[in-house]
């Protein structure tokens, strides 16, 4: 019995101690980084600093350029994953044939990395690409100015990337949504009176409310680390005026490039805090949820 017991405890061990050391302890220490003066290679010299370091990062100019950058970007590329997945996901469970053709191309840019995408889009937004000339001789010259030296498009050139990317992701999940609606539902309220639209409304949406938040967890958790898609796409100056720099950029930049230790283990905890207030409320509420279930 006693080693029947040990065997489990046995066999989950390495993987524990290793997660214990490569994850949580690097984050241990991390948070002592951004809380000490290593802005150096000379760690072993380092000193307790407090807060100063957060401090000083909150004045930083391009810090708060990356912020409002990852909120536009979140605003951008969210709403747009899910209305093109929520619309994609009742056109092939209601209206297109060869549906298994159809969750192939959609779910097909998923096998490519951001790399990839921020290379090949990065040739298509060029101004003087074959698409942009194609655009403009159907009168939509305007785009022909480039995205590259414009402040105002930016971060939004990125999101429109990744909802290409993306979009596919939550088709399939609002796809395997709507699979488990029980058709009984559509079929009382058709006898009721209710016409496409109030069905949609009064029962498909709220039906699909998990589903819709779990893809704002998982794709807000993507957009606030969003790294290699950014440096692929605009290089690692993010763009004229850090129009679309990022927080991990910056980060990178500052580590790696810099060799401000102490600056770059800052603004990683300041994400990890931001990614861990997204994620943690929805695992309770899902562990939650699961033991009501």
């Amino acid at each position: 019995m006693r080693a029947a017991r040990l065997a489990p405890v046995l066999l989950v061990l390495p993987s524990a101690l290793l997660v214990l050391v490569f994850v949580y302890g690097f984050i241990a220490w991390t948070g002592w980084l951004s809380l000490s003066s290593a802005n150096d290679l000379l760690l072993g010299a380092a000193r307790f600093a407090g807060l100063d370091n957060y401090a000083r990062l909150a004045g930083h100019p391009r810090f708060r350029i990356d912020l409002e950058n990852t909120v536009t970007f979140g605003l951008t590329f969210i709403p747009g994953c899910l209305i093109l997945g929520l619309g994609g996901a009742i056109l092939i469970d209601h209206v297109v044939r060869f549906e298994g053709m159809w969750r192939t191309v959609c779910l097909m840019p998923l096998a490519l990395s951001f790399i990839v995408t921020g290379v090949v889009w990065r040739w298509l937004m060029n101004p003087s690409s074959g698409l942009n000339l194609m655009l403009e001789g159907l009168g939509l010259g305007a785009l022909r100015s480039g995205w590259y030296t414009d402040p105002a498009v930016g971060i939004k050139a990125v999101a429109l990337a990744a909802v290409w990317q993306l979009s596919g992701y939550t088709m399939a999940l609002y796809l395997a949504g709507l699979r488990a609606i029980p058709r009984e539902l559509y079929e009382a309220a058709q006898v009721d009176g209710a016409g496409t639209g109030q069905t949609f409304w009064r029962i498909t949406l709220p039906l699909l409310a998990p589903v819709t938040l779990s893809a704002v967890i998982v794709l807000g958790h993507i957009s606030l680390k969003i790294f290699d898609l950014v440096i692929a796409m605009t290089g690692p100056q993010g763009g004229p005026a850090f129009s679309s720099d990022v927080p991990a950029n910056f980060m990178f930049q500052t580590t790696f490039q810099a060799n401000r230790f102490a600056d770059g283990a800052a603004v990683s905890i300041v994400l990890l805090v931001i990614v861990s207030s997204l994620v943690i409320p929805y695992l309770y509420w899902s562990l939650r949820r699961e033991v009501r279930g």
